[in-house]
């Protein structure tokens, strides 16, 4: 599986495969008797409908005016396996959208509980001061301020309130969007554009070679 959602699904493929290598562990999981099975088919599973996220959000950007360069599913440099769902520059370089996608139960609510991002009666907020993370990460490595740098977390499946939730996390500058899928073009349309196409595109082109695609574990 390549593009938005890929590496996702196939970690948890790889590691469901993994609890299975060998005659005796295929043999424990059919049984029903291996933990480590039922555990990796719960990784599988949960990875799975992650990948779902990302490719929904994947094709809800393609509704971007004109101008957007956007990439699915980028590495960052080094060794790991940690990834970044969504690259976006804005037209002429006016600044750079780090999402990530979550698909979250479709019975609860995601709200904010004293500041803090719960869905249901669970709290999530770690979820997006990772995203903040991620951010703080794109701008040191492409040497740009923070403030170019902007973090989103999309929600599939779970109702937002109001549409857009606006969450602040200890150590980041600006605040941290939680948005519907409705709310996610119609938010980066509004963006301000740079003066110049040819810098979104420099932009563009030195983003990509350091965000490389993901092609798997390291």
């Amino acid at each position: 599986m390549t593009g938005a959602g890929g590496s996702a699904a196939r970690w948890g493929e790889e590691q469901r495969r993994a609890a299975r290598k060998g005659l005796w562990r295929k043999l424990l999981a059919a049984l029903g008797w291996s933990t480590a099975a039922r555990r990796a088919d719960a990784l599988a599973a949960r990875t799975r409908q992650g990948s779902l996220g990302e490719q929904w959000t994947a094709a809800a950007l393609t509704r971007l005016p004109p101008g957007w360069h956007v990439l699915h599913d980028r590495r960052f440099p080094g060794p790991g396996r940690s990834n970044l769902d969504h690259l976006l520059v804005a037209p002429g370089g006016a600044g750079i959208v780090v999402i990530d996608s979550k698909k979250w139960h479709a019975g609860w609510r995601t709200r904010l509980v004293r500041g803090r991002v719960h869905c249901g009666g669970e709290d999530r907020h770690a979820q997006v001061e990772a995203v903040a993370g991620y951010a703080r990460r794109v701008a040191r490595l492409l040497g740009v301020p923070e403030v170019m740098v902007v973090p989103l977390v999309v929600v599939h499946g779970s109702s937002v309130d109001d549409g857009c939730l606006t969450a602040r996390v200890h150590g980041w500058m600006g605040p941290v969007h939680v948005l519907g899928p409705d709310w996610l073009v119609p938010t980066l349309a509004t963006a301000p554009r740079g003066p110049d196409a040819r810098q979104g595109d420099a932009l563009a082109e030195r983003v990509a070679q350091v965000f490389p695609p993901y092609l798997g574990g390291a």
